[in-house]
Protein backbone atom coordinates (compact mmCIF):
# COMPACT_ATOMS: atom_id res chain seq x y z
CA UNK A 1 0.00 0.00 0.00
CA UNK A 2 1.37 3.41 -0.96
CA UNK A 3 1.20 6.40 1.39
CA UNK A 4 -1.14 9.30 0.70
CA UNK A 5 0.27 12.15 -1.37
CA UNK A 6 1.81 15.11 0.46
CA UNK A 7 0.82 18.61 -0.76
CA UNK A 8 3.31 20.25 -3.11
CA UNK A 9 5.67 22.68 -1.40
CA UNK A 10 5.73 20.76 1.89
CA UNK A 11 9.18 21.18 3.50
CA UNK A 12 11.14 17.96 4.07
CA UNK A 13 10.35 16.33 7.41
CA UNK A 14 10.01 12.85 8.86
CA UNK A 15 6.45 11.56 9.07
CA UNK A 16 5.24 11.73 12.70
CA UNK A 17 3.87 8.19 12.57
CA UNK A 18 4.73 5.63 9.94
CA UNK A 19 4.12 1.90 9.63
CA UNK A 20 7.23 -0.24 9.21
CA UNK A 21 6.57 -3.55 7.45
CA UNK A 22 9.05 -6.40 8.07
CA UNK A 23 9.64 -8.84 5.20
CA UNK A 24 11.44 -12.00 6.27
CA UNK A 25 13.58 -13.09 3.31
CA UNK A 26 14.92 -16.16 5.09
CA UNK A 27 15.73 -17.19 8.64
CA UNK A 28 18.59 -14.69 8.91
CA UNK A 29 17.84 -12.02 6.29
CA UNK A 30 15.11 -9.37 6.37
CA UNK A 31 13.94 -6.10 4.83
CA UNK A 32 11.94 -3.33 6.50
CA UNK A 33 9.75 -1.10 4.30
CA UNK A 34 8.24 2.21 5.42
CA UNK A 35 6.10 4.02 2.84
CA UNK A 36 5.98 7.81 3.19
CA UNK A 37 8.72 7.85 5.84
CA UNK A 38 9.86 11.28 4.63
CA UNK A 39 7.33 13.98 3.77
CA UNK A 40 8.20 16.78 1.39
CA UNK A 41 10.50 14.46 -0.56
CA UNK A 42 10.06 16.44 -3.79
CA UNK A 43 11.59 19.58 -2.27
CA UNK A 44 14.58 17.61 -0.98
CA UNK A 45 15.04 15.93 -4.37
CA UNK A 46 15.12 19.29 -6.14
CA UNK A 47 17.61 20.74 -3.66
CA UNK A 48 19.97 17.76 -3.81
CA UNK A 49 20.04 17.48 -7.59
CA UNK A 50 20.72 21.21 -7.90
CA UNK A 51 23.25 21.77 -5.10
CA UNK A 52 25.17 18.57 -4.33
CA UNK A 53 28.65 18.43 -5.96
CA UNK A 54 27.97 15.16 -7.79
CA UNK A 55 30.87 13.09 -9.10
CA UNK A 56 31.16 10.45 -11.81
CA UNK A 57 32.28 7.08 -10.45
CA UNK A 58 34.07 4.46 -12.52
CA UNK A 59 33.94 0.66 -12.36
CA UNK A 60 36.15 -2.01 -13.92
CA UNK A 61 34.20 -4.09 -16.45
CA UNK A 62 35.31 -6.25 -19.36
CA UNK A 63 38.99 -5.53 -18.67
CA UNK A 64 38.62 -1.75 -18.79
CA UNK A 65 37.23 1.12 -16.74
CA UNK A 66 33.74 2.40 -17.56
CA UNK A 67 31.69 5.30 -16.25
CA UNK A 68 29.22 4.15 -13.62
CA UNK A 69 25.62 4.68 -14.89
CA UNK A 70 24.73 7.06 -12.05
CA UNK A 71 26.35 9.92 -10.14
CA UNK A 72 27.44 9.82 -6.52
CA UNK A 73 28.34 11.86 -3.45
CA UNK A 74 29.36 11.26 0.17
CA UNK A 75 28.79 13.29 3.35
CA UNK A 76 30.35 12.50 6.75
CA UNK A 77 28.23 12.18 9.88
CA UNK A 78 27.02 15.53 11.16
CA UNK A 79 27.51 17.35 7.86
CA UNK A 80 24.67 16.30 5.54
CA UNK A 81 23.48 18.54 2.68
CA UNK A 82 20.14 19.08 4.49
CA UNK A 83 19.32 19.06 8.22
CA UNK A 84 16.48 16.56 7.76
CA UNK A 85 19.06 13.91 6.86
CA UNK A 86 20.59 14.31 10.33
CA UNK A 87 17.13 13.71 11.80
CA UNK A 88 16.75 10.68 9.55
CA UNK A 89 20.11 9.31 10.70
CA UNK A 90 19.16 9.78 14.36
CA UNK A 91 15.84 7.98 13.80
CA UNK A 92 17.57 5.04 12.15
CA UNK A 93 20.29 4.80 14.80
CA UNK A 94 17.72 4.81 17.58
CA UNK A 95 15.52 2.17 15.95
CA UNK A 96 18.29 -0.21 14.87
CA UNK A 97 20.78 0.52 17.69
CA UNK A 98 23.75 1.10 15.39
CA UNK A 99 25.89 4.10 14.41
CA UNK A 100 26.48 5.30 10.85
CA UNK A 101 29.64 7.06 9.68
CA UNK A 102 27.78 9.25 7.19
CA UNK A 103 25.55 8.99 4.15
CA UNK A 104 26.14 8.19 0.50
CA UNK A 105 23.99 9.62 -2.30
CA UNK A 106 23.31 8.18 -5.75
CA UNK A 107 21.55 10.05 -8.56
CA UNK A 108 19.89 7.97 -11.27
CA UNK A 109 19.35 10.77 -13.75
CA UNK A 110 16.80 8.94 -15.94
CA UNK A 111 15.79 5.42 -16.94
CA UNK A 112 19.14 4.79 -18.66
CA UNK A 113 20.90 4.91 -15.29
CA UNK A 114 20.72 1.83 -13.08
CA UNK A 115 22.69 -0.78 -11.19
CA UNK A 116 22.73 -4.52 -11.84
CA UNK A 117 22.23 -7.21 -9.21
CA UNK A 118 24.95 -6.97 -6.61
CA UNK A 119 25.81 -7.17 -2.93
CA UNK A 120 27.44 -4.31 -1.04
CA UNK A 121 30.75 -6.18 -0.89
CA UNK A 122 32.67 -2.97 -0.19
CA UNK A 123 31.60 -3.39 3.45
CA UNK A 124 33.68 -6.60 3.55
CA UNK A 125 31.95 -8.08 6.64
CA UNK A 126 28.47 -9.06 5.39
CA UNK A 127 27.14 -11.53 7.97
CA UNK A 128 25.45 -8.77 10.01
CA UNK A 129 24.75 -5.44 8.33
CA UNK A 130 22.19 -2.65 8.27
CA UNK A 131 21.74 -0.71 5.02
CA UNK A 132 19.04 1.97 4.95
CA UNK A 133 17.97 3.46 1.62
CA UNK A 134 15.75 6.55 1.33
CA UNK A 135 14.25 7.13 -2.13
CA UNK A 136 13.57 10.60 -3.56
CA UNK A 137 12.14 11.34 -7.00
CA UNK A 138 10.67 8.82 -9.44
CA UNK A 139 9.33 5.44 -8.40
CA UNK A 140 11.68 2.75 -9.70
CA UNK A 141 11.88 -1.03 -9.37
CA UNK A 142 14.05 -2.22 -6.49
CA UNK A 143 14.58 -5.94 -7.00
CA UNK A 144 15.81 -8.60 -4.60
CA UNK A 145 16.87 -12.17 -5.36
CA UNK A 146 18.64 -14.89 -3.38
CA UNK A 147 22.18 -15.68 -4.41
CA UNK A 148 22.05 -18.57 -6.85
CA UNK A 149 23.97 -20.42 -9.47
CA UNK A 150 24.54 -18.34 -12.60
CA UNK A 151 22.19 -20.56 -14.66
CA UNK A 152 19.28 -19.79 -12.32
CA UNK A 153 19.81 -16.05 -12.72
CA UNK A 154 18.78 -16.20 -16.39
CA UNK A 155 15.17 -16.71 -15.31
CA UNK A 156 12.64 -13.94 -16.12
CA UNK A 157 13.47 -10.82 -14.11
CA UNK A 158 16.94 -12.15 -13.41
CA UNK A 159 15.52 -14.48 -10.76
CA UNK A 160 14.06 -11.61 -8.70
CA UNK A 161 11.64 -12.71 -5.99
CA UNK A 162 10.69 -9.26 -4.66
CA UNK A 163 10.13 -5.80 -6.18
CA UNK A 164 9.77 -3.21 -3.42
CA UNK A 165 9.16 -0.38 -5.95
CA UNK A 166 9.97 2.53 -3.60
CA UNK A 167 8.57 5.96 -4.40
CA UNK A 168 9.42 9.44 -3.16
CA UNK A 169 9.90 9.43 0.62
CA UNK A 170 9.90 5.63 1.02
CA UNK A 171 12.48 3.89 3.22
CA UNK A 172 14.01 0.43 2.68
CA UNK A 173 16.24 -1.14 5.34
CA UNK A 174 18.09 -4.37 4.53
CA UNK A 175 19.37 -6.25 7.55
CA UNK A 176 20.79 -9.44 8.98
CA UNK A 177 22.57 -11.57 6.36
CA UNK A 178 20.84 -9.78 3.46
CA UNK A 179 24.16 -8.71 1.90
CA UNK A 180 25.68 -12.17 2.32
CA UNK A 181 22.75 -14.23 1.04
CA UNK A 182 20.80 -11.87 -1.24
CA UNK A 183 21.41 -9.45 -4.11
CA UNK A 184 19.60 -6.24 -5.04
CA UNK A 185 19.23 -4.16 -8.19
CA UNK A 186 17.81 -0.90 -9.54
CA UNK A 187 17.28 -1.94 -13.19
CA UNK A 188 17.13 0.43 -16.12
CA UNK A 189 13.65 1.51 -17.23
CA UNK A 190 13.11 2.21 -20.93
CA UNK A 191 11.54 5.60 -21.66
CA UNK A 192 11.77 6.94 -18.10
CA UNK A 193 12.80 10.62 -18.09
CA UNK A 194 12.40 11.49 -14.40
CA UNK A 195 15.30 10.99 -12.00
CA UNK A 196 15.71 9.20 -8.69
CA UNK A 197 18.05 9.98 -5.80
CA UNK A 198 18.80 7.47 -3.07
CA UNK A 199 20.32 8.37 0.29
CA UNK A 200 22.09 5.43 1.92
CA UNK A 201 23.38 4.73 5.42
CA UNK A 202 25.50 1.60 6.02
CA UNK A 203 26.69 -0.28 9.10
CA UNK A 204 28.46 -3.61 9.63
CA UNK A 205 29.18 -5.41 12.90
CA UNK A 206 32.54 -6.53 11.43
CA UNK A 207 31.80 -10.01 12.74
CA UNK A 208 32.03 -13.25 10.80
CA UNK A 209 34.08 -14.09 7.73
CA UNK A 210 35.65 -11.22 5.81
CA UNK A 211 34.56 -10.96 2.18
CA UNK A 212 37.39 -11.94 -0.13
CA UNK A 213 38.16 -10.87 -3.68
CA UNK A 214 38.77 -7.49 -5.33
CA UNK A 215 36.47 -4.51 -5.27
CA UNK A 216 34.29 -4.10 -8.34
CA UNK A 217 36.05 -0.76 -8.79
CA UNK A 218 39.48 -2.43 -8.88
CA UNK A 219 41.08 -3.83 -12.05
CA UNK A 220 41.24 -7.61 -12.44
CA UNK A 221 44.59 -9.19 -13.26
CA UNK A 222 44.40 -12.34 -15.37
CA UNK A 223 46.89 -15.14 -15.81
CA UNK A 224 47.73 -16.51 -19.24
CA UNK A 225 46.23 -19.91 -18.50
CA UNK A 226 42.51 -20.02 -19.08
CA UNK A 227 42.08 -16.28 -18.52
CA UNK A 228 41.37 -16.94 -14.85
CA UNK A 229 41.96 -14.18 -12.31
CA UNK A 230 45.53 -14.34 -11.02
CA UNK A 231 45.93 -14.67 -7.25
Amino acid sequence: MFAAAVPAGCPPRLAPQVEVQRIELDEQSWVDLARGWLQGASALFEMLTAQVPWSQGRVFRYERYQDEPRLGAWYPAGAPPHAVLDEARDWLQHRYRVRFDGCALAWYRNGRDGVAFHRDREMRWLDETIIAVLTLGARRPFLLRPRAERSEQHAPGGGATHDLAPGAGDLIVMGGRCQAAWEHSVPRVAGLVAGRVSVQWRWTSRRGARERGPSYRAPRVFSREGRRPAT
